[in-house]
């Protein structure tokens, strides 16, 4: 396993707004930026957080696949919907403000959807759901991605990783937040498991001759991008575990994130034009925000909520195991437990140092450098 270092909050924090900063980022958005990148790893989900900075954000922008400013345009809009071109810009910003826009149309009227075209990488889809949460609603997201999933019966990668997620408030310590992906692995995690040495998990991957992938993640994920290879859905191979849920909740996020919006799906997602140059994503995402207090009430809603989940928590557990998770309990946890900071392997500590060097920001000094 790679060697970690643990870094404050305060000072990853700010090196991270200003290295997008940098990048030519605006400031406010690139405060935006910073906190999606980071509650991923404050929530334990390390393949989103800040191993991602320079090869997902950085350097996409670098290459001019991604814009560094923002032009968040609202194509039409009516009392509870709108759609939304991103133009390429930062993903982050682009689901920070369609989130809100749907809460807000959710306050007023109910219930509010918005969806977005030609965005990129959003970050964790959690963050959005989060989002309404706090604000009394529960929320709803999804966004399309690269091609790198099979469906069921096939070998070919056709769509991408897919997250379907959903966060209801509760009047628990943290609400209810499932956030996973529609695979039952992601590219980020086979990114991550190859920065820490890891081999992929048995049964996740799936080649083109129909045979499982195993053993070292890097030349997994060469095989993912090359399209020799590619990620299971959810339920795995075939159809013995359930693999068509998983497929067919996959096409749900693909189409909620192109039909309405015109968008881009499939291998037009793939990241590069038929000269094999690198292109824009033109990712689709959705949003959708649905107001408690437009029913019986915010109150009710988190009361009613806590009760259904404290009522599965303290049931019969399984021999051997002494404790029930609830979705978004174990981020929870991490939370609480990473209050002084966040880990950094040895590969991302490298990549910091990098982009620190590039842009003369030599007030920062890290911990991985004594």
């Amino acid at each position: 396993m790679a060697k970690t270092n643990i870094v404050d909050w305060k000072t990853i924090t700010n090196f991270v707004i200003d290295s997008f900063k940098g990048y030519g980022i605006p400031e406010e958005d690139a405060k935006i930026c910073a906190d999606v990148l980071l509650e991923s790893d404050k929530r334990g989900i390390e393949s989103h957080g800040v191993n991602r900075f320079k090869p997902i954000y950085l350097d996409r922008i670098k290459d001019g696949i991604q814009k560094a400013v923002t032009n968040f345009e609202i194509v039409k809009e009516t009392e509870t919907t709108a759609v939304v071109d991103g133009h390429d810009g930062m993903g982050q910003v682009i689901g920070y403000k369609s989130m809100q826009m749907a809460i807000d149309k959710a306050k007023k009227y109910g219930m509010g959807m918005v969806v977005v075209r030609n965005s990129c990488h959003y970050g964790i889809a959690g963050y959005y759901p989060s989002m309404a949460c706090k604000q009394g609603c529960i929320g709803i997201t999804g966004t399309n991605a690269r091609p790198s999933v099979a469906p069921t019966f096939g070998v070919e990668g056709m769509f991408g990783t897919n997250p379907l997620t959903i966060g209801i408030p509760t009047d628990e310590e943290f609400d209810f937040l499932i956030d996973c992906a529609t695979s039952i692995t992601q590219n980020g995690k086979v990114e991550y498991y190859e920065r820490i040495g890891e081999d992929v998990h048995p049964g996740t991957i799936i080649a083109l001759d129909g045979s499982p992938v195993e053993g070292d993640a890097g030349v997994a994920l060469k095989m993912i991008r090359k399209g020799t290879a590619a990620l299971t859905t959810l339920g795995g191979m075939g159809e013995a575990l359930g693999g068509y849920k998983g497929f067919g909740y996959a096409l749900v996020v693909e189409l909620l994130s192109a039909v309405l919006q015109d968008g881009n799906y499939g291998k037009a997602l793939n990241g590069l034009d038929e000269n094999g140059k690198k292109i824009p994503y033109h990712l689709g995402h959705f949003f959708i925000a649905i107001d408690t207090d437009h029913f019986l009430g915010e109150e009710l809603c988190r009361k009613k909520s806590g009760d259904i989940l404290r009522a599965v928590r303290n049931s019969k557990k399984a021999p051997g195991a002494d404790r029930i998770y609830i979705p978004g309990e174990k981020e929870y946890d991490v939370r609480c437990a990473r209050k002084d900071g966040v880990p950094i392997n040895e590969s991302v500590q490298k990549e910091i140092l990098a982009v620190r060097d590039e842009l003369g920001l030599t007030q920062y000094k890290f911990p991985f450098e004594d």
